[in-house]
C-alpha cells in the first residue's frame, strides 16, 4: 500500500492498493475510487456499532478490497489537515470523536471513556473519544493545521479546550481551572484548560470546528426577539 496526501487546506488522501490489500473507513467517507476496488459494509458487531453511534460517527464501517491494483481517495469534511499515525502493539492512539478518516492493517477501533467527571464536562473533548490499538496506520482529519509534540515523562502541555486532536495512549489528560479571578473574567480563555501529561505524542489542531462555528455564528443575522 502507498498513499499520498495532497490538496493543501482542502486535503485528499489518495491510497494505492495492490491486489488483496484493503482499507477501512466510516460508511460514506469514500470520495472516489477505481473500478478494481470492491466495497464491503459491516457493523463489526453490536457493541462496536453502538460505540460509534455514541461518538456521533457512522454506525457502519466500509472495507474496500482491491481485486487488482487501484486507487481510492478520501476527502476531509472540513478545511484542515490529514495526518497518518502509525499504531503498534502497546502504543495505541486516543482520538477526539469525528477525527477518524480511514485505517489499514490490523487496527482495532473502540470507544474510549473519560473516567473522571471533570474531564468529560469541562475538558472540551467530551466523555467519549476513540481508541485505536493493534498494528497499522490510522489516518486522521485535523481541524485547521496540525501541530505535533513529543511530551516527555514528567512534563505536560496546557491546551485550550477543544484543541487536542489525538494523543498517545500513554498520555494522561486532566482538566485544570484557570487561576486568578482576573484571569478568568478578563483573560478571554474561559474557566478551564486541558492538561496533557507525557510521555507520549500529542497532535493539536489550530481551528476546532466547534470554535469556528461559534465565531461564524456571531456574524450571522439573527431574528429579533419581537
Amino acid at each position: 500500500m502507498r498513499y499520498e496526501i495532497s490538496g493543501g487546506n482542502l486535503p485528499v488522501l489518495k491510497v494505492q492498493l495492490d491486489s488483496g490489500e484493503n482499507i477501512q473507513c466510516e460508511a460514506g467517507a469514500m470520495s472516489w475510487m477505481d473500478n478494481e476496488i470492491e466495497m464491503q459494509t459491516s457493523a463489526g458487531g453490536l457493541g462496536k456499532m453502538f460505540g460509534r453511534m455514541l461518538t456521533k460517527e457512522n454506525a457502519f464501517m466500509n472495507t474496500y478490497l482491491a481485486n487488482r491494483p487501484g486507487e481510492i481517495a478520501f476527502s476531509s469534511k472540513f478545511p484542515g489537515s490529514i495526518r497518518a499515525v502509525e499504531v503498534t502493539p502497546g502504543n495505541g492512539l486516543i482520538v477526539q470523536k469525528g477525527s477518524f478518516l480511514a485505517s489499514c492493517g490490523n487496527i482495532n477501533n473502540e470507544v474510549y471513556i473519560q473516567k473522571h467527571l471533570s474531564r468529560g464536562l469541562f475538558g472540551g473533548e467530551g466523555f467519549l473519544m476513540r481508541r485505536f490499538t493493534g498494528s497499522g496506520l490510522v489516518f486522521l482529519e485535523i481541524d485547521g493545521s496540525a501541530h505535533e509534540y513529543d511530551v516527555p515523562a514528567g512534563d505536560c502541555k496546557i491546551v485550550d479546550t477543544g484543541y487536542v486532536a489525538a494523543m498517545s495512549e500513554s498520555c494522561r489528560m486532566e482538566v485544570q481551572t484557570v487561576k486568578g479571578i482576573g484571569n478568568v473574567l478578563f483573560g478571554g480563555e474561559g474557566l478551564f484548560n486541558t492538561v496533557v501529561y507525557g510521555p507520549g505524542h500529542l497532535i493539536l489542531q489550530s481551528m476546532p470546528i466547534a470554535s469556528t462555528a461559534m465565531k461564524l455564528y456571531e456574524y450571522m443575522p439573527h431574528p429579533s426577539g419581537n
